[in-house]
């Protein structure tokens, strides 16, 4: 008969999460997990199977519920361009308020490990076009009740304000000056004419 787990493996990955969106990846130690998660290596690997695979899980999870996070903002306001304004300016605000300033886990994910694991940039990169999803299905809403001008390529749009986004993100982490920021996220949002 198998053994029950004896730990919530939902907290316990949600603390995994927390330290390795932290600390990242190469510098979270199998030690700080054990701590943090409250659970002992032989759990982790029987249940995950090593720090990738927690790390994976951790990641995966992240993303789900950035994915809805992301399309539940976008969908909170009948104006597109009101929506994408009040989301990259409560992404820039959160930024601000963090400390320390962790970014997004995806991204830093993305910058650490995709230029050598291939299963990471695979992993990164359908985040980024799930993204580009949510964003082209609200921009095609603003092109349908006319709000936006009817020449904009929904697609490559929705594609470049994913790309604006990684890059402010990332650029949030040396904390830039506000004004600098703000004007940014200004000129990113005219591409919604």
């Amino acid at each position: 008969m198998a053994r029950q787990r004896e730990f919530d493996e939902g907290k316990a990955l949600d603390a995994a999460m927390l330290l390795f969106w932290g600390k990242g990846f190469e510098a979270t130690s199998l030690s700080d997990l054990t701590s943090r998660m409250g659970i002992q290596r032989p759990s982790i690997y029987a249940t995950f199977g090593d720090k990738k695979g927690l790390f994976e899980a951790a990641l995966r999870k992240y993303t789900s519920s950035h994915a809805v996070y992301v399309r539940t903002n976008l969908q909170n306001s009948s104006s597109v361009k009101e929506a994408f304004r009040t989301f990259f300016e409560n992404m820039v605000a959160k930024e601000y308020e963090k400390s320390p300033n962790w970014g997004c886990f995806c991204i830093n994910s993305m910058v650490e490990l995709a230029p050598h694991d291939e299963k990471f940039e695979i992993l990164t990169r359908e985040h980024q076009m799930y993204l580009s999803v949510i964003f082209q299905e609200t921009i095609e809403r603003g092109l349908s009740s006319g709000e936006l001008d009817g020449g904009i390529n929904a697609k490559g749009l929705a594609q470049t304000l994913v790309v604006s986004l990684i890059g402010l993100t990332v650029f949030m982490k040396s904390r830039p000056d506000r004004v600098f920021v703000d004007n940014s996220v200004k000129e990113i949002l005219t591409l919604l004419r």
